[in-house]
């Protein structure tokens, strides 16, 4: 069992600090309930952070603000990278992601084909991950996707000038193609307002 930490403890230290590991990465250094007994002790000793089951942070730490934890932008992509799963961001995370906020959001909820589960980044920040049907998840782009996520958080009939004005210009940065896709999966009144925004570009 000890040796099963010590090679975990080495294998870790490889890497930088602020990486984030899945715990199937390290079945090669011993059984199933000896990793999972050195995982418990190296949390318990903070050398690493429990984000969520299965999910460990090795903590970059400041000596005045303690733990430096990665964006929720961060762990979710690496999360969907490990997993090869799809996901878009909902809610108040897209309007901040557009700029459409300066709020940044604590709970951030991501809609996705992978496990569903709730991880812990810092003390107050989560990021929830609800399972979708495929339909969905066929968005092509990025920025037409915020865009969607962004105008079904505002609401119908909600979105004022600037609002509209500051969408039409992350678009300007969107294939055209693939705005054109995307509106066609969003809602009526969401596609209305994205096709009508890029009408004249």
């Amino acid at each position: 069992m000890q040796n099963t930490n010590n090679k975990i403890i080495k294998y870790i230290k490889r890497n930088r600090h602020g990486k984030i590991f899945f715990a199937d990465e390290f079945r090669k250094f011993g059984s199933n309930e000896a990793v999972r007994q050195a995982l418990s002790r190296l949390c318990k000793k903070q050398f690493l952070i429990r984000l969520s089951a299965g999910i460990y942070l090795y903590p970059q730490i400041d000596s005045e603000i303690g733990v430096i934890y990665p964006s929720i932008e961060t762990v979710s992509k690496t999360i969907a990278k490990r997993e090869k799963t799809r996901m878009i961001p909902t809610g108040t995370y897209a309007l901040n992601a557009l700029g459409l906020s300066t709020q940044v959001p604590a709970k951030a909820v991501f809609l996705t084909d992978g496990t569903a589960r709730v991880v812990k980044v810092g003390k107050r920040a989560t990021i929830k991950f609800k399972r979708t049907v495929a339909k969905n998840l066929s968005y092509k782009g990025k920025i037409s996707l915020l865009a969607i996520s962004a105008l079904k958080e505002i609401g119908k009939d909600k979105a004022i000038a600037d609002q509209l004005q500051k969408i039409k210009e992350a678009l300007q940065q969107e294939k055209r193609e693939n705005i054109i896709h995307d509106a066609a999966l969003a809602p009526v009144w969401i596609s209305n307002i994205i096709l009508k925004l890029i009408e004249n570009e």
